[in-house]
């Protein structure tokens, strides 16, 4: 249940649904790159909006559920920013044109809230009728989290899962774009474009996105208007992140190391948390282990926090270290 207002939850949503329309919908369907202005004001615009956000929970429900907010938006904030490393490898694998890719994300951005919305009424359905669900959610968490950690250093790549590969078995498609239609005429035939590729690939790749995300949000919250919310406001202003950092985000080499830390607290979270509210027959006879620390909200988002900062401040240092040392053999030379 939430401890929101209803009021407060409605209005909350109608401002956020105004929020995305004109995002994606209405920013997001100009065909041009947006420059580094312009992003860094429409990101420092929803970043703020986010920080009031919490406020604003803060002074109608209390400090718990704006703390979990917090914590909630920043998680889904940094898995999102980690997302864009695949975005960039499918936006390069399939020669999406530069002034189309702002369109591509808006699409796949709607695509993503959608299919979280989805998980997350599915998700609480489900730890609604079975506590138990937190131990499948925390080992997963924990294992994404050891993946993140073994994968680091390798070359990402990105390879075109059965759904695509059959489609373009089964119908024609050109390698040519036209404009952000999903359909031309070619040499008198038609033809399916590879926006209609892209846009599969985007939006299956979402799904696993949905995997990871909903878990963590859950470890930290099981307020569903606090889930979505979280998620809707680390969803927005993402295709200017996506060009802001499109470049930089190699640069960004400890940030899988930060989200793996954070995953693996919220993974042993759900765990006990699970212990907790045990109802397996095979573990203590099917009762609560009452003994079982309780992980406060504020040391979640504190984790997070310093998590995600040192990996960001660590991967700033290390990039201007190798920047100087590439100047500095330059002038040697």
């Amino acid at each position: 249940m939430s401890e929101t207002p209803l009021p407060f939850m409605v209005v909350s949503l109608v401002v956020l649904a105004v929020f995305f329309v004109v995002d994606l919908l209405v920013i997001g369907r100009r065909p041009h790159v947006p420059s580094t202005g312009e992003c860094v004001r429409h990101i420092g615009f929803f970043v703020v909006m986010a920080l009031i956000f919490g406020a604003l929970i803060w002074k109608v429900a209390g400090s718990k559920p704006a703390i979990e907010f917090y914590s909630g938006w920043l998680t889904e904030y940094s898995l999102s920013i980690d997302n864009l490393f695949v975005f960039v490898i499918i936006m390069s694998n399939f020669a999406v044109p530069l002034q189309l890719q702002r369109y591509v994300l808006s699409v796949g951005i709607t695509i993503a809230l959608l299919l979280r919305g989805v998980f997350i009424l599915a998700g609480t359905a489900l730890i609604t009728r079975f506590t138990w669900v937190f131990f499948i959610f925390g080992f997963f968490l924990l294992y994404t989290a050891w993946n993140m950690v073994s994968s680091r250093g390798k070359q990402e790549e990105y390879h075109e899962n059965g759904l695509i590969r059959a489609l373009r078995r089964v119908i024609p498609i050109t390698s040519h774009y036209d404009g952000e239609r999903l359909r031309t005429t070619f040499e008198g035939k038609r033809y399916f474009t590879p926006m209609l590729v892209v846009f599969l690939a985007i939006g299956t790749t979402d799904v696993m996105f949905a995997f990871d995300s909903i878990p963590a949000i859950f470890g930290l919250t099981k307020d569903p208007f606090i889930v979505f919310t979280s998620n809707v406001f680390a969803l927005l202003g993402l295709q200017q992140l996506y060009f802001l950092l499109g470049s930089l985000l190699d640069k960004l080499e400890y940030l899988p190391l930060g989200l793996a830390v954070v995953l693996a607290f919220i993974g042993v979270k759900l765990i006990l948390e699970a212990l907790h509210g045990n109802t397996l027959p095979f573990i203590n006879g099917g009762h609560p282990l009452t003994a079982v620390p309780d992980i406060p909200t504020w040391a979640s988002l504190l984790v997070i926090v310093l998590a995600v900062g040192i990996a960001a401040l660590a991967s700033v240092l290390k990039s201007r270290r190798q920047s100087l040392a590439t100047a500095s053999q330059g002038k040697n030379q």
